[in-house]
């Protein structure tokens, strides 16, 4: 008889869950018909947070991605007018991406989104339980307890 694995059990509740937020996110996202995938809202996001335009392989740190899968979301953003490469102005060799009207006009669809796809999944807890989520799930994220966030 083997005893029971509440580290395994855990670990398949958080991809369970994950698995389910990715869902209604998308399905929040195409109610909105913003023709974004959630990588390129990630990338978005991103972009939204850095101090200036970050350079590509910046984007690719920060997302943890490879630099290939960076370009073909500029590509795909850049084509729909929600960001713009541009010269970086000390080296000409570096390009810098920027954020757009339209592409802050679709973070603000994006939020509304995202918001709409958290009340959805936080409806059974109470406000509580949602402090306590969010402590716990900081930690996580986080990894330790203090840890800095990157930044672009």
């Amino acid at each position: 008889m083997t005893s029971p694995d509440p580290d395994g059990l855990l670990a398949e509740q958080l991809l369970r869950l994950t698995r389910r937020v990715h869902r209604i996110q998308k399905r929040h996202l195409e109610r909105r018909d913003l023709a974004i995938t959630p990588a390129q809202s990630r990338l978005l996001r991103t972009l939204a947070h850095c101090d200036s335009p970050p350079r590509m392989a910046d984007l690719a740190e920060r997302l943890e991605v490879v630099p290939r899968a960076v370009t073909t979301l500029v590509d795909a953003l850049e084509a729909s007018g929600r960001v713009r490469r541009m010269p970086d102005p000390a080296n000409r060799r570096v390009t810098r991406i920027e954020l757009t009207d339209e592409g802050r006009a679709a973070l603000r669809e994006l939020r509304g989104a995202r918001r709409s796809a958290a009340e959805e999944i936080l409806a059974p807890l109470t406000e509580k339980e949602r402090q306590v989520l969010g402590v716990l799930l900081d930690t996580l994220i986080e990894g330790e307890a203090g840890a800095p966030a990157k930044r672009c």
